[in-house]
C-alpha cells in the first residue's frame, strides 16, 4: 500500500515545517483521483505518527473533487458533462482532483502557547 509511503513524507515534511513546536492539527487536501484511499491513509497516519512530532496531531482529510477544463480557452466543464470543450470542441484537460497537498500545519510554541499556521 503507497498510503505508507504517502504517510511517511507527509511526517518528514511536517517535521520540517514545523520549527520545534508541538504539532496540534495536519490537513491535506487529497483529489478523488489521486489514487489514494482516505480510510487507508487515516489507518497508515494513525500508525506512523506514534513517536515523531505528529505523535498528537489530528489529520485532517478535504477532498478535491476532479475539474476538467479547456486547454484553449479554460472554460471549466461542469461535473459530470461530456470531457470535450462545446466552444472549442477540443478534448477537456484535468485540473484538479489529482493532487495531494500538504495545506495546513497548525502548530503550538512552547514560549507562549500560542497557535501558529503553517
Amino acid at each position: 500500500m503507497h498510503e505508507y509511503s504517502i504517510i511517511h513524507a507527509l511526517v518528514e515534511s511536517v517535521g520540517a515545517h514545523a520549527a520545534g513546536g508541538q504539532v496540534r492539527r495536519v490537513r491535506i487536501e487529497i483529489g478523488t483521483l489521486a489514487g489514494v484511499d482516505a480510510g487507508l491513509l487515516t489507518t497508515a497516519y494513525e500508525v506512523a505518527r506514534i513517536g515523531t512530532i505528529c505523535a498528537e496531531a489530528t489529520l485532517e482529510i478535504t477532498p478535491v473533487h476532479a475539474q476538467w477544463a479547456c486547454p484553449r480557452c479554460e472554460r471549466i466543464l461542469a461535473r459530470g458533462s461530456k470531457l470535450q470543450c462545446p466552444e472549442c470542441d477540443l478534448p477537456a484537460a484535468l485540473t484538479r482532483g489529482d493532487e495531494i497537498v500538504l495545506a495546513q500545519i497548525e502548530v503550538e510554541i512552547e514560549e507562549g502557547k500560542e497557535s501558529s499556521h503553517v
